[in-house]
């Protein structure tokens, strides 16, 4: 659903009005390819035709609990992934907050050869910098992450995902 703009226009594009927040992990002997897919599947996202994009919670929208989404569905979300071979620890996630003016908020993504511990580090700063370089401030900033210490011979994969909705 489209809001208005200025005086009852409709915006050239939809601006979702609803987010959910998920993530997954996965190990796989046979390719990083594989241990991705399982990853998505785990974070709910697997069947779905997934489409980056950057990082702004517009005004008005709301998080809600992670749904299943329609197979094949055209899906915009903010994407961190990372992927390892034997023996690596690795982490994907995203932080995301709201303005304390009202007007939105932001997501960062990362991911880091490390652990969750020091991916949160990062994405604090990263969240901290957006909302320096706008010179707004943000309330409470929210993390969702993965980290997987991957066994030998086997590929792994973590993902976490703001999957936007209309």
């Amino acid at each position: 659903m489209a809001r208005p703009t200025h005086k009852g226009e409709e915006p050239l594009v939809p601006i979702p009005t609803r987010f959910f927040v998920t993530s997954g992990r996965a190990i796989n002997k046979t390719s990083e390819l594989n241990a991705f897919d399982l990853a998505l599947l785990k974070a709910g996202i697997g069947e779905q035709n997934l489409v980056s994009v950057s990082s702004v919670l517009p005004d008005g929208i709301r998080q809600v609990d992670r749904r299943p989404l329609p197979m094949g569905a055209i899906t915009h979300c903010v994407l961190a992934r990372h992927q390892g071979g034997e023996g690596e620890v690795i982490s994907a996630g995203i932080a995301y907050g709201f303005r304390t003016d009202g007007h939105g908020g932001y997501v960062a993504e990362g991911h880091i050869h490390g652990t969750q511990k020091a991916l949160k580090e990062f994405l604090r700063w990263r969240m901290e910098e957006i909302a320096h370089f706008r010179g707004v401030e943000l309330r409470k900033i929210n993390y969702r992450t993965e980290e997987l210490s991957i066994p030998m011979d086997h590929y792994g994969v973590c993902v976490a995902a703001c999957v936007f909705l209309r």
